[in-house]
């Protein structure tokens, strides 16, 4: 049997909106939204939170069990570090990378993702070599044994903070798919949508997932069918359609 690890990197030093993985949306904090939204795909074995050791992280390290995640603690700013401790300690098959800032990260990109690894031998699938998705809402897919190979290489400050540019630099060293947003909704209204933000970086991100998460109806799991549609109906995505990505 396959198994599967989601690593979610997760702290609460950001420079930009400190302490973010820990804001309430919907009376839960956002980490734990991450954690049951991963939990909710039918490919991971285990969900892995992947925090720092400073203390100002303990927060992390001792709600993240309580959403039902393990934890594994490391460098802040080695992460690759934190990701090779994880895989250390599973030796899993298949690794996924999910970061703490996305509160409706799609539970059907990670299991597409698991499955054009496992059907077409790749060792690495993102949406990130050309992005058709809102920001936030994917996550990166690879090999353990891609993964042992570039990690062995990723000596650069960048690799070591990132995790995973060494694979996009050296595209000939492995076989990557990028996986677009067609493949998952077959409505156009929601393909193509790079217009909007639904990561959680700054002040104005927070204001536009409060407000969402306040106003929309669930039961189970908020959709991002459901979010896409009260954006574009409450003409909401000028919110914080100002807010620069941080470059990697």
């Amino acid at each position: 049997m396959t198994s599967i690890i989601a690593i979610i990197q997760a702290r609460t030093g950001s420079t930009r909106l400190p302490g973010k993985v820990m804001y309430p949306l919907d009376g839960k904090p956002a980490i734990k939204h991450v954690v049951t939204r991963t939990a909710h795909a039918d490919a991971p074995s285990n969900v892995v939170v992947a925090t720092s050791t400073k203390p100002q992280d303990d927060v992390i390290a001792q709600y993240a069990p309580t959403f039902g995640a393990d934890v594994i603690r490391g460098s802040e700013s080695n992460v690759l570090s934190r990701f090779e401790h994880t895989v250390e300690e599973y030796n899993p098959d298949i690794i996924l990378r999910i970061t703490g800032d996305c509160p409706l990260i799609l539970p059907e990109f990670i299991d597409l993702a698991v499955e054009q690894i496992q059907a077409d031998s790749y060792d690495y699938v993102s949406a990130g070599l050309k992005r058709t998705f809102p920001r936030g809402v994917t996550c990166e897919a690879f090999t353990a044994t891609s993964f042992k190979r570039m990690s062995e290489k990723a000596s650069e400050p960048h690799h070591r903070e990132h995790v995973t540019p060494y694979y996009r630099e050296y595209p000939d060293k492995f076989d990557l798919y990028n996986l677009e947003s067609s493949e998952i909704f077959a409505e156009e209204r929601f393909q193509n949508r790079t217009d909007l933000r639904l990561t959680l970086d700054e002040p104005a991100d927070y204001r536009l997932f409060e407000k969402v998460y306040r106003e929309i109806d669930q039961e189970d799991l908020l959709t991002v069918r459901d979010v896409i549609k009260y954006i574009d109906v409450n003409e909401l995505e000028t919110i914080n359609q100002n807010v620069e990505q941080k470059s990697v």
